[in-house]
């Protein structure tokens, strides 16, 4: 017998797949908004030096809008995110309970996101007695939902994810959408570059806005700096501004790949883990063969992707053009574009970052540019003659 796909998801739980489909398919819309707005003509940010005694300060002259759209849509990707968890629920409990609730016990069937015990156990008692016996204590369904609980992150119950979905979506509903603010993700001196970005330390999590000053030198020293903006948003109820499309990929993460598997199956998550997304946008005879076929890539990572890549484009061509026999700047740019975002990604992985100026690293990375030269030269005589500079 062949094996059914996705066998551990029951029929009345594979509706929760088209809703996290839809949740990743909002997130994709902002993505697709924020890389138009990350990538505009002049940048999101722009500074100007400013004398100041003995130093010059960095101060921030400008900010772009933000299309207010962005908030729209995260509030509504949120949303659906905690409600692929609230449904989940709601059918596991109407098949333990054999049917259809009474309406004073579907009233009490929600989803809790306690930050100690004590309040999951206050929870666990109010159902005890106009709740469905499913969600009373000792329960296998409690045991579930008590493992999913922010105060089992004992160290930071704020910041579990289903205490960030519940505040942000709570926030969303009864006081504004979120709230969005361009911060900087990073930042380092071009005389000190990093190995990586990874190497960066941290910077404080909070928006920028114009008047702010973001570095300060001695007056009349030169020090290029090379920042990375970005778009956070505010985690109500604190100062905190973490990566707008990072935090929704983390809550999405735990949503998709923790919270519904446990709430169906119990346990630790069984495999395969459900898709990030499917195609909801047309009928599916076999809704499990559909499931099977989706992307496990979410909507944050392709962001990431584009963003990474749109970078690496022009640096592509400045790298090829700066050899000897390189074919014209219009032929490489024509090159680079047709690549696809993974294909710039992997070539660019080719060359590897030296800070010392290592011997072997900087003739590698010659060997890995000469190689690049050789695919446009491919690629512009197959489209006619080339001109070499």
């Amino acid at each position: 017998m062949t094996r059914l796909a996705y066998d551990w998801v029951p029929e009345r739980h594979l509706g929760v797949a088209a809703t996290l489909s839809h949740a990743d398919g909002l997130i994709g819309h902002i993505s697709n908004l924020l890389f138009d707005y990350q990538t505009q003509p002049g940048g999101t940010v722009a500074l100007r030096e400013v004398p100041a005694g003995s130093v010059s300060r960095t101060e921030v002259v400008r900010v772009a809008p933000i299309p207010r759209k962005v908030s729209l849509l995260v509030a509504d990707a949120l949303v659906a995110l905690r409600a692929a968890l609230e449904h989940a629920l709601f059918a596991e409990v109407e098949f333990l309970e054999g049917g259809q609730l009474e309406e004073r016990a579907a009233k009490l069937v929600e989803i809790p996101a306690s930050d100690t015990y004590e309040k999951f156990d206050e929870w666990v008692k109010r159902r005890a007695k106009n709740g469905p016996p499913s969600l009373r204590a000792g329960s296998e369904l409690v045991r579930r939902i008590e493992s999913l609980q922010p105060f089992q992150r004992a160290a930071d119950p704020r910041s579990h994810p289903l205490a960030r979905l519940t505040v942000h979506t709570n926030h969303a509903k009864h006081r504004t959408p979120a709230i969005t603010a361009v911060r900087i993700a990073a930042m380092y001196r071009d005389d000190q570059v990093p190995r990586s970005v990874r190497d960066l330390p941290a910077r404080p999590e909070e928006s920028i806005r114009v008047g702010d000053v973001i570095a300060e030198t001695p007056l009349g020293t030169k020090v290029p700096v090379t920042f990375f903006p970005t778009v956070g948003v505010n985690r109500p109820g604190t100062d905190r501004w973490p990566v707008l499309m990072t935090e929704l990929d983390e809550i999405s993460w735990w949503v998709r790949t923790q919270a519904v598997p446990r709430l169906i199956a119990g346990g630790d998550p069984p495999e395969p883990a459900l898709p990030t997304r499917y195609d909801i946008s047309v009928g599916q005879q076999d809704e499990r063969a559909a499931i099977a076929a989706g992307s496990m890539i979410s909507a944050a990572e392709r962001h990431e992707q584009r963003l990474g890549a749109a970078n690496a484009r022009p640096g592509l061509v400045d790298l090829i053009g700066r050899i000897e026999g390189t074919p014209s700047d219009a032929d490489i740019t024509a090159w680079v574009e047709q690549l696809t975002d993974e294909e710039v990604l992997e070539r660019m992985s080719r060359l590897k970052m030296t800070v010392t100026y290592e011997p072997e690293v900087m003739l590698r990375n010659t060997e890995v540019v000469a190689g690049l030269r050789e695919e446009v030269l491919r690629f512009a005589s197959d489209d006619g003659p080339v001109q070499a500079r």
